[in-house]
């Protein structure tokens, strides 16, 4: 019997287009794997969602969105209400995942290291430093790196304004952690690798992420073997803490600078990571030897077989 997947993506979020190279990416590998296919591309006409999901009459539903709405609980409640299982993590562990500050304060309370960091409101940046430089600015509750600003010794201005920032909403200022970028994605119960992501140019920014050639991904990350595991580990922590379901990345700063304290610090956990060309949980599944259409199909049989146990 075939299994029909309806596939979510685009939505109307800071990472649309992102979700839409997912989105359809993923749906060319399910095609591949011997699913039937229905792409949704969502907008804010809930209704229209409603009745595109009734007519599909999916299996599963693969969730393909990123950023809020998509990414943050508010699909997924959608997805409970209509009794229709669903990709990836849940209500609670989404949001909680998508606010960076509770998750943080979570993935503390397993032994995680994080850095020093303060909720507040995007005025409050006119008052003056709200941490010892360099400290880093971030929207409390987006993702791939959106809206993200560093504030260095000597930087005369600082964004305050929704324009200059790029987002609206409060914000979170984070200690800057010097070193380098790791990232490492978990499927299942399983951490599979730590990549270190070095930028061409500047940090690892949205621009970074998704524009090819702007970013080296050096799989195996080039670390200490100790480090390496401590990575693993910390990404599958924070993975079952916040109650991750399925595919999930978390990021990290690794401190190796001469004057640093050569620690491993949690930033974030993606529940909806990236599934484009240059995405990091494929790569890292290739590199075990799982292919994309593998992956894609994992991520269907895993929403089945937990709507089975429950």
């Amino acid at each position: 019997m075939t299994c029909n997947v309806a596939l979510l993506k685009g939505g109307f979020s800071a990472e649309r287009e992102v979700s839409l190279a997912s989105g359809t990416a993923c749906a060319v590998a399910l095609r591949e794997a011997g699913y039937k296919v229905t792409e949704i591309d969502v907008s804010k006409d809930i209704s229209s969602l409603v009745s595109q999901l009734e007519e599909a009459k999916p299996s599963v539903v693969f969730n393909a969105l990123h950023g809020q709405w998509g990414e943050d609980g508010c699909v997924q409640g959608l997805l409970e209400l209509l009794e229709l299982t669903y990709t990836h993590s849940n209500v609670l562990s989404s949001a909680l995942a998508m606010h960076k500050e509770r998750a943080k304060a979570l993935v503390e309370q397993v032994g995680v290291r994080v850095p020093e960091s303060k909720s507040i409101l995007a005025r409050d940046l006119a008052m003056g430093d709200p941490l010892p430089r360099p400290y880093v600015i971030k929207p409390l509750s987006e993702g791939s790196s959106v809206g993200v600003h560093i504030v260095f010794q000597g930087d005369n201005h600082i964004a305050t304004s929704r324009k200059e920032l790029g987002f609206e909403g409060d914000i979170m200022v984070e200690r800057y952690i010097p070193g380098r970028e790791l990232t490492v994605a978990v499927m299942g119960d399983r951490a599979l690798a730590v990549t270190e992501l070095s930028p061409k140019q500047g940090f690892y920014d949205y621009e970074a992420k998704y524009t090819d050639g702007k970013t080296d991904h050096v799989i195996p990350a080039p670390i200490p073997d100790d480090i390496y595991q401590e990575a693993l580990d910390a990404a599958l922590k924070s993975h079952q803490v916040l109650g991750c379901h399925g595919v999930s990345r978390s990021d990290f700063r690794y401190d190796d600078t001469a004057d640093g304290d050569g620690g491993l610090y949690y930033l974030e956990t993606n529940t909806q990571p990236g599934m484009t060309d240059l995405s990091l949980v494929p790569e890292q599944a290739k590199y075990l030897g799982i292919s994309f259409s593998e992956l894609c199909a994992w991520m269907v049989e895993d929403a089945l077989h937990r709507k089975e146990e429950i």
